[in-house]
């Protein structure tokens, strides 16, 4: 019976409950993708805001994990585990819209990073907290600098898997502004790495920062408008 019905039905005549199943699975897929949008805006602004708030800290000398530091270092912390959560539902949408790859895996494990930087928190140093001087590296220190060092270098290389699936598919301007940020980004982690608390590097890295986030946000809405 049910096979005489569809088989029976009009042309474009979708069975009950068909387009009702189609549309909660978009809409599941376009509300993941979404918190990819908001993200970064979330976790650049609330950073900025508490750079220029927090007494002590400076932005050509100081990271901005060392927010976390201090009687107010909660604020930083829940700004990690909040993006760090969204960049994982994100990654998720993604791989629901473009189907298995590396670039959602990849995003998912930079997200992860994002969670791990806010349950260990970075040690203080350059004098920030205020009056707290910098000692011997901690073992949450250690795991904070790992854990960001795993999810950059994750971060980098989402660019280029996502570069070279974009130029396969003809998508040049994709493929190029993928690479670009990249290597941007990469530069960046590496100046801060090797500046020993240098302005330049500590301003290219916030530069690189931004940056990132800036293509993770775009990404997003380019996949939120194709899902």
């Amino acid at each position: 019976m049910t096979t005489a019905r569809a088989a029976t039905a009009r042309p474009g005549t979708a069975r009950p409950g068909t387009a009702r199943t189609c549309d909660r699975e978009t809409g599941i897929t376009r509300s993941l993708l979404g918190y990819g949008v908001i993200a970064g805006p979330v976790y650049v602004g609330v950073s900025l805001a508490e750079a220029l708030t927090r007494d002590g800290f400076d932005l050509t000398r100081h990271a901005w994990s060392l927010l976390a530091n201090g009687d107010l270092g909660w604020v930083h912390i829940a700004v990690f585990v909040l993006t760090g959560a969204m960049t994982v539902a994100f990654a998720v949408g993604l791989r629901r819209a473009h189907g298995r790859g590396w670039a959602p895996r990849l995003l998912a494990v930079y997200g992860l990073s994002l969670l791990a930087a806010g349950a260990f928190r970075a040690d203080p140093a350059g004098g920030f907290p205020r009056g707290v001087p910098a000692g011997e590296a901690s073992w949450h220190g250690v795991a904070h600098l790992v854990s960001g060092g795993v999810g950059f270098a994750c971060l980098v290389a989402a660019c280029f898997v996502l570069a070279r699936r974009c130029a396969r598919s003809g998508q040049v301007v994709w493929a190029w502004s993928s690479r670009a940020i990249g290597v941007l980004f990469a530069a960046g982690f590496l100046a801060v790495a090797s500046g020993a608390g240098a302005t330049w590097a500590n301003l290219a890295f916030t530069g690189a920062v931004v940056l990132g986030w800036a293509w993770i946000g775009a990404l997003a809405v380019h996949a939120y408008r194709n899902a």
